[in-house]
This record gives C-alpha cells, structure tokens and sequence, in this order.
C-alpha cells in the first residue's frame, strides 16, 4: 500500500491556495494535517474553509506536534531558508515558494541541511512540470529541431502601489528583490529548464516607477553553454501583462504565451521550411502527449514520487543552484556594470552573502 505523507502548510496568503489544490490532487498520498500563520484569526479560518484539522500561530510548535512528513513553505520568502532547514531538521522534506532563499550562503546551508539529516529541500518552479514543455524538450533532446540559437524570455508584469504597501514586499531585507526574484524567476527558471547550462550573463536594473528599494525592472542578455544567445526582461510596470518565452533552433521557432500558468494550446510552432518538407517535423509537434499544464499539482506529484524512491528531487541541489546562481549574477552585472561569469560568485564576494551584494538599482530622475 502506497505511503500516505502527513503534510503542514506554512503560511496562508494568496498562493496558499494552490498547495491545497496540489495536495488534493494525490488523491490521499498527501494529506495536510494543519495550517500555520502568525495571524491567529486567518488561520483558523483558513483552516476551516478547507476542512484542515489543525491550525497554528507558531511554526516551532506546529513541527513538533504535527511531527510531517512534508512541510509546504509559502511565508514571506526571508524565512524561506531558515524554516527549509528547520522542517528538515525535524524530519520532514520540503517544497517551498520561489524564491529559495536569499543568497548562494543560505543555499549552502540549505544543501549541509540535506546532507546532515537526509532530507530534501525542493524549490517551487512549476513551469517545469508540464507535459508540453517535456515534450518540447523530447524533441530537442532528440535532434529533430535542430541547435538552439536565439531566445527571448520576457515577464512583463504589473504591480501597483498597493500590491508594494504589504509590509514585507518591495525591500531588499524582506522580499529579497522586485521582478528579478518575485516575477521574473520562473520564466527565467523555465528557459533554463529548456536551454541548459548559461555561461555569462550581461544585466541592467532599475527603479523606474515604484516608491520601493528594490528594483522595478531589469534587463539581460545570457550566454548560454551550448552557444546558444538570450534576452530577458522582467517587469512590475507593464500594464499589459504577458509571460513570453521564444525559441529560435535551426529548424522552428517554438514560442510560449501566458500569464500564471499554460498547457499545450499555449504554444506556438513556426517551423523554418515550408510544406511539405516540414510536414513530418510538424506532425512530430503535434503529437503531444496527454496535457498536464503547469501546476503546482504537476510538481508535487513528481515530488511524492520521489519521496517514495528517497531521490533527490529536480529543484534541489545543483538545478536549483544554477537558477539562483544566474539571478544573483543578473544582480551582480546590473549593479557593477560589468558581465558576470558562471561560477565566479564564491565565499568573499559580497554577492555570495546577500543577492544584491552592496549595490543599489538605477533611479530615474523625476
């Protein structure tokens, strides 16, 4: 008979709501025993609106009592290291919101967290955990689209001046960044889900418009191992949001429109010879297998199942060190100007401790 895993659900804000649906849909593999927030009030009606049994205002206690064997993070993200290392700690494995933590030195405790008590910490990047985007990369894998050569990757989002006035967003010592790492880092997690290895980064950010400390917008272009060039652009200034994520290989352009989440109708395939050369290439396209879209579901049923096999999760370790690597040296090269090469961020560099190291974003003059 399979496992059943006892789960508890840190925080209860907006995204709070998905992790149920996902642990819903196990089907009784994943069970969640008890909410947990500060405010005494929300979490109980939380708990009551989805039939959870135990409600709690203190997260040390909530580990003790509910003893889970998985812990769901969905709290303001400075505490996102420091809760992953606690619930490992008492025995449970993790999955929490982007972004994992606040610097490569919490990812490395993180990771001594993993070997110390053999659990496993894993980061919510769902846009990975499509079918269509496994298929995509069936393809690629395969060599029937040929090298990738260019890629654009865009999230052009809006966040007002409400959206900044919860207390925690919009600094650096709380929310860790702006669009960089609260907007921006899935579809920049997804195209390197799609691409592979990056080598060097070249950035800009700025404050444009926004009344916060982080920035507002920022820009870069990556050059990827594989030879492969990209342009990225993340922004909470775009009154028509759009997530964006094309990609030039030598035989098609495949191109992925959205906002929060797609499946396969999201996708667009242009291929570079005409019909009917192309016909076979086309129809290789088409043949998608049975749509799952970009859940938190999708992530979670993956995980459970790793969970079974005691493995290490996908976004875990170096998969998930390579994404916060890439946005910290986006940091890294917007503030000093300079390009950034995979691997030079080490203990010593104040970009190691702290995502922004000692740098400021650009103003714009008012």
């Amino acid at each position: 008979m399979s496992k059943v895993y006892r789960a508890i659900l840190v925080g209860t804000g907006g995204i709070a709501d998905a992790h149920v649906r996902a642990a819903e849909a196990t089907k009784g593999r994943v069970v969640i025993t008890a909410a947990v927030d500060i405010d005494a009030t929300r979490v109980r009606t939380f708990s009551d609106k989805y039939k959870i049994a135990g409600a709690h205002t203190d997260y040390a206690t909530a580990l003790a009592a509910e003893k889970p064997d998985l812990v769901f993070i969905a709290a303001p993200p400075s505490l996102h290291a420091s809760m992953s290392i606690a619930a490992m700690e008492a025995g449970a494995w993790v999955l929490c919101e982007k972004p994992f933590c606040a610097s490569l030195a919490e990812l490395d405790l993180i990771e001594a967290a993993e070997r110390r008590t053999g659990k496993f910490a894993s980061c919510v990047f769902q846009m990975r955990f499509a079918s269509s985007t496994a298929h995509l990369r069936s393809l690629a894998d395969q060599g029937l689209l040929g090298r990738p050569l260019v890629a654009v990757c865009n999230t052009v989002w809006f966040r007002d001046a409400a959206y900044y006035a919860v207390p925690w967003r919009g600094k650096w010592a709380t929310e860790l960044g702006g669009p960089t790492m609260g907007l921006g880092i899935h579809a920049m997690d997804h195209l390197l889900h799609l691409l592979g290895d990056w080598a060097e980064i070249r950035a800009m950010a700025a404050t444009l418009d926004r009344a916060i400390e982080v920035e507002d917008v920022s820009m870069a272009l990556i050059q990827f191992a594989n030879g492969a060039q990209a342009s990225v652009v993340n922004s909470a200034l775009s009154p028509r949001q759009e997530t964006y994520i094309r990609l030039d290989y030598q035989r098609a352009t495949v191109e992925l429109t959205h906002l929060y989440s797609y499946n396969r109708d999201n996708w667009r395939f242009t291929p570079a010879a005409p019909a009917p050369e192309s016909d076979a290439l086309t129809q290789a396209w088409q043949n998608f297998p049975a749509d799952v879209g970009s859940t938190h579901a999708a992530q979670l049923e993956t995980l459970v199942s790793d969970m079974d096999a005691n493995r290490r999760p996908l976004l875990s370790g170096p998969e998930a060190r390579r994404t916060l690597e890439l946005l910290t040296s986006l940091y890294k090269s917007a503030f000093t100007g300079q390009p950034v090469k995979r691997g030079s961020i080490v203990a010593g560099d104040p970009y190691y401790n702290s995502l922004h190291g000692d740098g400021t974003p650009r103003r714009a003059a008012k």
